[in-house]
């Protein structure tokens, strides 16, 4: 399970997606997130996977990556599906037993949350499978710059978000190296019921966290030995330029995402 958490990875790669500018893709991600809340009915949700398709076909990493990266969140899907089936109110129930009903509403309602949820977290995965931190990084500083006008740390925050998705892969290998290790002196952390289980994730925990720490304040020590101060008076050996390409998916992915709006409208 641990080595099917991609998140924080990057796939290196020279193909439209990847060339794109980090700020074109972020703003893209966010039209990409308000067009599946916008998203009502079978038409638009068929929209927003073929949009998903195309922009895996363009950029090469390969469906079984991203599908691989819902088997973590799979519990929260099928959650998230058993309550909008058998939770939402409806004009006909097909089902009633109890407190629990299923409404043709219900139905229409779970089957569209799982593929809204899927499709997000798809969507988003990709974004960070074709960009590199470092390239994360300078697209969210660039478009949070306003900001700075009202004292809010920008670079900071940016740093701490792309420390934050380097180092998830780095927890994960260190996490299955700590549980090889436990299994080798006879844990158990498959048997038993869900409090076992629980308990059984202590003597994983703690060294987990003494390393995490340990990453940190060797982290901190590396960057004061660098004189690092913040992003004041730092330059930059790769300056962000909006090309042709650039502007041409922005222009698509708004068009894309007003379309959607419009027909969610019509609940299509």
């Amino acid at each position: 399970m641990l080595k099917d958490i991609t998140l924080g990875q990057y796939f290196p790669g020279t193909t439209l997606a990847h060339k794109l500018d980090p700020r074109t893709k972020i703003l893209l991600v966010v039209l990409y997130i308000i067009a599946l809340f916008c998203a009502k009915g079978l038409v638009t949700y068929a929209i927003m996977a073929l949009c998903l398709a195309v922009c895996v076909r363009i950029s090469k990493v390969g469906l079984k990556a991203l599908v691989r990266g819902l088997k973590p969140v799979l519990f929260i899907i099928i959650f998230t599906g058993v309550l909008n089936l058998f939770f939402t109110p409806g004009d006909r129930y097909l089902v009633e037993w109890g407190i629990l009903r299923i409404s043709d509403t219900g139905i229409r309602n779970a089957v569209f949350m799982v593929v809204r949820i899927m499709l997000l977290i798809m969507g988003t995965f990709l974004m960070t499978y074709t960009t590199s931190p470092i390239s994360l990084t300078d697209g969210l500083e660039q478009l949070l710059n306003g900001l700075k006008k009202f004292r809010v740390p920008v670079h900071e925050l940016a740093m701490m978000m792309s420390i934050a998705l380097r180092f998830i892969p780095t927890l994960i290998e260190e996490t299955d190296k700590i549980m090889s290790a436990q299994k080798a002196r006879g844990a158990d952390f498959e048997s038993g019921n869900i409090i076992q289980k629980a308990k059984a994730l202590i003597p994983i925990l703690v060294p987990l966290f003494i390393s995490a720490f340990r990453r940190a304040d060797e982290l901190a020590t590396a960057m004061e030995c660098r004189c690092y101060h913040g992003g004041e008076g730092r330059t930059k050996l790769h300056v962000l330029q909006y090309q042709r390409r650039d502007w041409v998916a922005l222009g698509a992915g708004t068009v894309i995402t007003v379309g959607v709006i419009v027909l969610g409208r019509f609940g299509l």
